[in-house]
């Protein structure tokens, strides 16, 4: 096969009647790692060491998700943490490229407070807000977290005050 021909083929799929009908969006998500902890644990013939894996995915269009994965090894706590995510995913409410209103969320001993931004002012947030707001494709917005600065309970609380959001 012609690279020609193979470049036509992953475009288009062409019908009988010579309409032309592009294959249906695959929505794949993009995945970013927020936090791989050593963790170790205390047992009869000493101490067995693992891993913590803190992943954030998300589509850039309105769906995001995370997820938690602990292994022995770093490749498998990051697969289980990905699986986890993409299991837990929310969908977010979006008024253009920020977000319709102020709103705010707790969890834990962490407070995070959203708020909608002109356009062109980008993502000022800092640490793992950051992520989970720009994997949810949100672009003008404003935040602030308060309280504890653990990554967990601040994606956590994120995505909290996300789903409180109305159209």
């Amino acid at each position: 096969m012609k690279k020609e021909e193979k470049k036509i083929e992953d475009k288009k799929i062409e019908k009988a009647d010579d309409k032309v009908v592009k294959p249906a969006k695959i929505t794949e998500f993009e995945e970013k790692i927020i936090e791989i902890k050593r963790v170790s644990k205390k047992i009869k013939g000493g101490n067995t060491i693992g891993f913590a894996v803190l992943v954030v995915v998300g589509d850039r269009d309105g769906r995001v998700g995370y997820g938690y994965g602990k292994a022995l090894n770093v490749a498998d706590a990051i697969g289980k943490a990905v699986s986890s995510a993409k299991k837990n995913t929310y969908s977010v409410k979006l008024a253009g490229k920020t977000i319709s209103h102020q709103v705010d969320a707790k969890v834990g001993a962490s407070k995070v407070l959203l708020k909608p931004a002109p356009e062109g002012t980008g993502v000022i947030a800092g640490g793992s807000v950051r992520v989970v707001l720009e994997l949810a494709g949100i672009r003008d917005i404003s935040s602030k977290v308060l309280g504890s600065n653990n990554k967990l309970l601040n994606v956590r609380c994120t995505l909290k005050a996300l789903e409180k959001l109305k159209k």
